[in-house]
């Protein structure tokens, strides 16, 4: 059997979609954070030691908040409102570092730190993807927070918290494939 090359190249450019397709679908990755790794951002927050480290520590470890995205500067006001002892909580409940920030008032200063790597990939079969009848997401990752107090440039309290280990699978299923979306836009356009 011999093929004329428009029909080769046809099939040459059907083979060249079908073998590589799952490679064709989009990825997306999102980075906010200088450290490589959740417990690498631990161990730097881990660090700090209340009431003798420096600030220039925090900048020699990558946590500035002019150079770090997503760290938001507080002041005294935004501590006070975290913080303040209510009905629930008093104030020999709270951490001497608080107590500190606290009392030193305008000196008192926060930098809470936020910082990501997740990678959202969608998987799964390329057409049933491309013609919208199934779209399978995986998002992986890491999500860190972290909460640093300073009085006159030296941290008084450090705190940390966030997901280790973010695996989240989203599986979205249209029967109708493309024409699941033309229905509700014709109605609302009548």
């Amino acid at each position: 059997m011999k093929f004329n090359s428009p029909i080769k190249g046809a099939y040459l450019l059907l083979l060249s979609l079908l073998v590589g397709c799952s490679s064709m679908l989009p990825r997306v990755q999102s980075e906010s954070s200088p450290f490589k790794s959740f417990d690498e951002a631990r161990q730097a927050i881990d660090a700090l030691i209340p009431m003798k480290s420096h600030v220039r520590e925090l900048q020699a470890l990558g946590i500035d908040p002019v150079q770090q995205p997503n760290t938001t500067i507080l002041t005294q006001a935004d501590i006070v409102k975290r913080f303040v002892p209510s009905a629930l909580l008093k104030r020999e409940d709270l951490d001497p570092g608080i107590l500190a920030c606290l009392e030193a008032r305008n000196s008192c200063r926060g930098w809470e730190v936020n910082g990501a790597r997740i990678l959202r990939a969608r998987t799964g079969n390329f057409w049933a993807d491309f013609t919208n009848f199934s779209r399978v997401a995986n998002t992986t990752g890491w999500r860190f927070n972290a909460l640093i107090l300073l009085v006159d440039d030296v941290v008084v309290f450090r705190s940390w918290g966030g997901q280790p280990n973010v695996n989240e699978l989203e599986v979205n299923t249209n029967p109708l494939g493309p024409l699941q979306e033309m229905g509700p836009a014709i109605v609302t356009n009548q």
